[in-house]
């Protein structure tokens, strides 16, 4: 299985950190947040890898090289401007292959396993071939609080614009998709955002959802930054002082 990470984005609202940092490259707890994402993929066995760059993107081309610091394979989709994140995926399309594949926002961190996320029956077994992908869903945070989408009993998900449904979560910007769910959308273009495929792909029952009950930040903001920031030292300082003094 291959991954991509979409790390393309301006980062408006990170200013000024992202005037002349691009924003997965923003550090919390001592870490880029896009290495991260890097690390988790290489222990869920995952090697090869598509980022797609537009702004400030030589920076994370320098950073990163062809990821085999990392043990990964890294492969890069330059765009002249940022293409949203439908837009870029369909640029990707030819690196990405026709297998399912991990789609993650290059701006969220996310404690979750991706070697068991991956492990899902429509991937593993094909057994539903209507089915189009799978979203990562978490508990709608203060900045969101009605979140994207509906659940229902069957793991399926539900378009819920009026904002009724009393079981609302929020996309958590991590998915596997199958690349014909953006090959086949009647209304691609050069630019256009992920959210109306995965609505249009929700109208046909096609998507399916799980909810992720660990931690989650979707880092928008610098005071976000700072929280998660602060939440990792923590646990990293946590994590130490229970480990076994071996030089007594």
């Amino acid at each position: 299985m291959k991954a991509m990470i979409l790390a393309a984005g301006l980062g408006n609202r990170m200013r000024p950190l992202t005037d002349h940092t691009p924003k997965p490259l923003l550090c919390a707890g001592g870490k880029p947040l896009i290495e991260y994402h890097l690390h988790n993929l290489r222990r869920a066995g995952i090697s090869e890898v598509i980022i797609n760059l537009a702004y400030l993107g030589e920076k994370i081309r320098a950073h990163l090289g062809d990821g085999q610091r990392f043990g990964l394979s890294i492969i890069y989709s330059s765009e002249p401007e940022p293409l949203e994140t439908g837009g870029a995926l369909l640029q990707a399309l030819d690196l990405l292959g026709t297998d399912t594949f991990l789609l993650i926002n290059g701006d969220v961190w996310c404690d979750l396993d991706f070697a068991h996320f991956i492990r899902q029956p429509f991937v593993e077994n094909n057994v539903t071939e209507n089915q189009l992908g799978h979203l990562l869903l978490v508990s709608n945070p203060a900045f969101h609080p009605y979140g994207d989408f509906a659940l229902a009993g069957n793991g399926r998900l539900i378009d819920d614009p009026e904002k009724i449904h009393p079981q609302r979560f929020t996309f958590g910007g991590i998915s596997l998709l199958k690349p014909e769910i953006i090959a086949n959308y009647p209304d691609k273009r050069l630019k256009f955002p992920l959210v109306e495929v995965l609505r249009r792909a929700i109208t046909h029952q096609q998507l399916t959802g799980e909810i992720h009950s660990g931690h989650w930040s979707d880092v928008g903001t610098p005071a976000r930054l700072q929280e998660l920031d602060n939440y990792l030292l923590h646990t990293q300082r946590t994590s130490a002082s229970k480990t076994p003094n071996q030089n007594y």
